[in-house]
């Protein structure tokens, strides 16, 4: 009878030992309480603690963990706007009892002097002011928590700002805003394009008809350089100068002709184009060059009267 109650006698001291013993992970602090009063603080490691009389009250993480706070708030100019600041907070070691025992929720604690300081901070700014200064409401934030939360055994790592969200018909003006601005940059830099391309154009131009003059001049000038000589050949043949000259003009009357046949779409006529026409031509070029010749003969020979 006796070794029947020996048995459950030995099994219960062997779960008091082992309740004596308990593992505390890395970067963990274990809070142990001796008949509900605070008796230790223990870090990571295999520790003992007394059965029935030592109780472990809790654990506190040592990690950097982060809380995101969604606040809702409006800013100078009357906009309302959703902000998104994550802070990054841990506990500090030397500081576990303050930690454990100060503060039964330290996220609403964090979360309460978040709302503060943004609900502050944030009417004072346009809303174009809040994008570009998001930085100095993180900083804000972060120097508000540092001395509050420092008290309790927590330490603010970094707070940030990682979203601005506008109403959505704000947002929805905002766009239209960028994007009309952007539309009248792209018509002045259409304009400034079409400007310089009709300066452009317009210095091809005046450049290719003064190239066009140029070359026409030479041309003529070539043509008459021609004819000169054309002229004295034909003098040193026994042909005079108005027969020359009318004979010049035939040609270059029939080498019209023959320009224009070798192109099979003109629709160009030149009169006369008969083949009696080239002798009445001639004859009518060399009578004219005589007259005129003549003429110029006969002023060159009447003398200025003199004036009384």
């Amino acid at each position: 009878m006796g070794q029947y109650l020996l048995i459950p006698i030995i099994f219960f001291g062997l779960i008091i030992l082992i309740s004596a013993f308990f593992i505390v992970k890395q970067q963990t602090a274990v809070i142990i309480e001796r008949f509900g009063k605070f008796h230790s603080i223990r870090q990571s490691g295999l520790h003992m603690k007394i059965p029935l009389v030592d109780r472990i009250a809790g654990r506190l993480s040592l990690k950097i963990q982060q809380l995101d706070v969604i606040i809702e708030t409006k800013t100078l100019d009357d906009v309302f706007v959703r902000l998104k600041v994550s802070v990054q907070y841990k506990v500090i070691k030397d500081k576990v009892y303050d930690a454990f025992y100060k503060l039964d929720y330290p996220h609403d604690q964090i979360t309460s002097y978040v709302f503060d300081v943004v609900r502050a901070e944030v009417p004072k700014m346009k809303l174009d002011d809040v994008f570009v200064r998001k930085d100095d409401i993180a900083i804000a934030v972060k120097s508000e928590l540092n001395e509050a939360m420092m008290t309790y055994g927590y330490d603010i790592i970094k707070t940030l700002v990682t979203d601005i969200d506008p109403d959505a018909q704000v947002k929805e003006a905002m766009n239209r805003i960028n994007a009309s601005e952007r539309e009248k940059i792209a018509a002045q830099f259409e304009g400034d394009a079409a400007r310089i391309l009709i300066v452009e154009k317009a210095k091809a131009e005046a450049e290719s008809k003064r190239l066009q003059g140029q070359g026409i001049a030479d041309q003529r000038r070539e043509i008459a350089r021609g004819l000169e000589e054309s002229v004295e050949v034909l003098n040193k043949v026994g042909i005079n100068s108005q027969e020359a000259s009318a004979l010049i003009v035939v040609t270059q009357h029939y080498d019209t002709l023959q320009s224009i046949g070798q192109e099979t779409n003109s629709n160009l006529i030149l009169l006369p184009n008969s083949p009696q026409a080239g002798s009445q031509m001639l004859n009518d070029m060399v009578a004219s060059f005589t007259a005129s010749n003549q003429i110029g003969e006969a002023m060159k020979k009447q003398k200025p009267k003199k004036l009384d």
